[in-house]
C-alpha cells in the first residue's frame, strides 16, 4: 500500500478547516498532518509535521498566508503549497505565485476540483483554477523579469509588509517584536523605514492602506 500524503491545512476559519478536514481525511491517499489558524503555526506545523503539502489560506491574522509561504519555501522548499483563497485580483495572484507557491484555487471552486489540484500539486506540477484569467498568467510570467519597484508599496520588503500587517491588526511595537523574535529597536526600525517609504505618518493611514491591500479585512 502506498504511503500517504501528509497535508498541513493552515486556515483560520474553524468551520472551513473542519469541512476541509473531513473532506480531505475520507481520501484515502491522503492524511490531515496537522492544521494551523495562521502563517506562524502553520511555519511550526511544517517544521515539526513535515508535510508532504501545506493547503493555505491567505488572509490570516497576525501572519498572513503570502509571508508564510515566503518562509516555508525557505526553511522545507521541498514542502509543496497550494493556496486556497477567495481572493481573484490579478496583484494577489501574481505576488503570490511570486512568494513560491505552486498552486493556486478559488474557494468558490468544486471539491473535485480542490482534489485535482492537491493531486497535480502533489504530482510536482502547477495548478490554477480555470476561472483565473490567462493574462494574469502572463503578467506573472513578465514581473520574473528583474525590475525596479515603481511604487512605494512594491518597494517594502516582505518584513516591512508583515510589520504593517501587525500595526493595523493593533499591536504594539513590544508584541512585534516578541511575535517576530526580534529586539524593539529592529521594529521601530523597520516602522520608520515603511512610513518613509510610503510617506504615511500616523496609525490610521498605515491601517487604510493596509486594508485597501488586503492585509487585514475591513
Amino acid at each position: 500500500m502506498a504511503e500517504k500524503q501528509r497535508i498541513v491545512i493552515a486556515e483560520d476559519h474553524t468551520i472551513l478547516r473542519e469541512g476541509l478536514r473531513a473532506l480531505l481525511s475520507s481520501e484515502p491517499d491522503l492524511e490531515i498532518a496537522g492544521e494551523a489558524q495562521d502563517g506562524q503555526e502553520a511555519i511550526r506545523c511544517v517544521e515539526k509535521m513535515k508535510p508532504n503539502l501545506v493547503l493555505m489560506d491567505l488572509s490570516m491574522p497576525r501572519m498572513n498566508g503570502m509571508d508564510a509561504i515566503r518562509e516555508i519555501k525557505k526553511r522545507a522548499p521541498d514542502t509543496k503549497v497550494l493556496v486556497l483563497t477567495v481572493h481573484k485580483t490579478d496583484e494577489y495572484i501574481v505576488a503570490t505565485l511570486q512568494a513560491g507557491a505552486d498552486g493556486y484555487v478559488l474557494k468558490d471552486s468544486t471539491n473535485a476540483e480542490l482534489r485535482m489540484a492537491i493531486k497535480t500539486v502533489l504530482g510536482g506540477n502547477f495548478f490554477i483554477s480555470p476561472g483565473i484569467s490567462a493574462k494574469v498568467i502572463e503578467g506573472y510570467l513578465q514581473t520574473r523579469k528583474p525590475h525596479k519597484a515603481s511604487t512605494p508599496w512594491e518597494s517594502l520588503t516582505a518584513r516591512e509588509r508583515g510589520i504593517l500587517k501587525l500595526i493595523a491588526e493593533g499591536y504594539k511595537n513590544k508584541e512585534i517584536a516578541d511575535f517576530l523574535c526580534i529586539s524593539v529597536k529592529t521594529v521601530e526600525k523597520h516602522r520608520a523605514n515603511l512610513m518613509q517609504k510610503l510617506d504615511l505618518h500616523s496609525v490610521s493611514a498605515l491601517t487604510t492602506l493596509a486594508i485597501e491591500k488586503g492585509l487585514i479585512a475591513k
